[in-house]
């Protein structure tokens, strides 16, 4: 009887390893071969899911991609796309990622891939991680954890990043980096104070952080809109006139506009006509309208049909090639997913950006944090480095408007204003803090700076992941 037990222990026992090296397989696949790309990938790359929150309801996407160079001891940064609710993907092939998409007009058939020789993955290995909920391939398996305040998105980031680092522990000793483009400028510094103080109180495992870089931040909504105006008028969108009168009317507050304040309601709304056919990412970019979007930030009924067939039959040519289009086509492809080792109808139609909030009320995805500057100032104390990069044709996210909460920190400049060179060009111009922070601008480039520059970014990258001057 006594060995009959003891056979049976060792049977479950043997069964639980078993299913624990299973559970461990399924978390993380490599892949290597991709649709759109010829033969095998001349890159490391993986894909897998991380359950978070209750009963690991939430399971978080990711894409790791290994540094091509010493990955045991190059630095490991996680990527955080902006929305909430865009998709890391688009970050892999069209902005710091090894992949861009060739340039071709889009004829709804399988896009092919180049390589993107400035990608960050050169020297760096790179977490691109698909959240909040459903964000990219990411899923919840309740419905009521549906919802969530952005508060608690930014927790299940920690958590997420606390079990994939258990995982895989060759990386922990890695110097540690938080990154990410636009809404994450909101995540980025909260998720950063959850390491820090999860390092103080001894959680494990032990997170490296050493720092964080954010390009166009949003940092402290709504109030940064108003700095529109400003780059509206240096950029030659609006009249001289015009502006004198907004400032006179406005008194420099467009977020929160009096309607009883007739001249600034008028002003306002001619602004408004004036830059309403701009691209927002990119000024100098053509205005496409595209159906990446999912959600109230699209226009409704018939005012947005009738719009988007005028546009498109004025932009046809402009807007044919554009990467959004394969984008979207690539990832819904079914042997693009299977590739990717994504878990069988788990998730409707893939879609971009996932607009899982609004202005107004979000349906299921709550803002709550509306300023990060002291989560700056707090970091800051505590000798974390900082790169915050801004497109300086950025629209949406003003460049000005990042200058000015960067100065309200109130530290001491140590390396003024200056332009920064590659390839013996200025491609931005920069200016670094005595809080190791340091401010720069992406010259001719848009919000999703590495997009439009990838070869000046991976250069300003480069040299301040290495403790260099830009």
């Amino acid at each position: 009887m006594e060995k009959l037990l003891l056979k049976l222990r060792f049977l479950l026992l043997l069964f639980f390893l078993l299913l624990l090296q299973q559970q461990q397989a399924d978390s993380y696949s490599k892949v290597e071969y991709l649709p759109g790309w010829q033969g095998r990938l001349p890159f490391p790359l993986e894909t897998g899911y991380v359950g978070v929150g209750k009963d690991e309801e939430l399971q978080l996407f990711y894409y790791f991609l290994e540094s091509e160079s010493e990955p045991t001891t190059d630095p490991l940064l996680i990527w955080l796309s902006g929305g909430p609710g865009c998709s890391a993907a688009t970050a892999i092939v069209n902005g710091i990622g090894p992949l861009r998409f060739a340039e071709q007009v889009y004829n709804e058939s399988m896009p092919s891939f180049v390589l993107n020789p400035h990608a960050w993955t050169k020297i760096a290995s790179v977490i691109f991680l698909d959240q909040p909920i459903n964000t990219g391939f990411s899923y919840v398996t309740n419905e009521a954890a549906y919802k969530q305040t952005d508060v608690q998105a930014f927790e299940y980031v920690y958590e997420f990043l606390r079990k994939w680092l258990s995982d895989r522990p060759e990386y922990i000793s890695n110097p540690f980096y938080m990154s990410g483009n636009s809404y994450a400028g909101k995540m980025i510094p909260v998720v950063a104070q959850l390491i820090s103080n999860g390092n103080t109180a001894g959680k494990e495992p032990f997170v490296n952080l050493q720092g964080y870089l954010i390009g166009s931040p949003g940092t402290f909504r709504p109030q940064e809109d108003n700095y529109q105006i400003l780059f509206s008028y240096g950029m030659g969108l609006i009249s001289d006139e015009l502006y004198q009168s907004l400032e006179k009317n406005c008194g420099g507050e467009y977020t929160n506009i009096d309607p009883n304040n007739k001249g600034c309601a008028n002003d306002f709304r001619i602004f408004k006509q004036l830059v309403k056919n701009i691209n927002g990412e990119h000024i100098l970019e053509p205005f496409c309208t595209y159906d990446y979007l999912q959600g109230p930030y699209q226009m409704s009924g018939e005012r947005r049909l009738l719009d988007d067939k005028l546009i498109s039959l004025q932009r046809q040519d402009k807007c044919a090639s554009d990467w959004r289009k394969h984008m979207k086509y690539w990832a819904n492809d079914p042997k693009v997913q299977e590739a990717l080792h994504v878990r069988k109808r788990i998730i409707g139609s893939w879609v971009q950006c996932n607009k899982i909030s609004s202005v107004g009320s979000p349906p299921n995805y709550t803002l709550t944090v509306d300023n990060v500057i002291p989560y700056h100032a707090n970091l800051s104390t505590k000798g974390y480095r900082s790169l915050i990069y801004s497109g300086d044709h950025d629209y949406s996210v003003p460049f000005q408007s990042t200058q000015k909460w960067i100065k309200s920190l109130n530290y001491s400049i140590v390396d003024d204003w200056r332009p920064w060179n590659v390839n013996n060009q200025v491609a931005g111009y920069t200016r670094s803090y005595s809080n190791k922070m340091t401010f720069a601008t992406v010259k001719g480039s848009g919000h999703t700076a590495c997009r439009y520059k990838p070869e000046e970014c991976f250069g300003m990258f480069k040299r301040w992941i290495n403790h260099d001057p830009l």
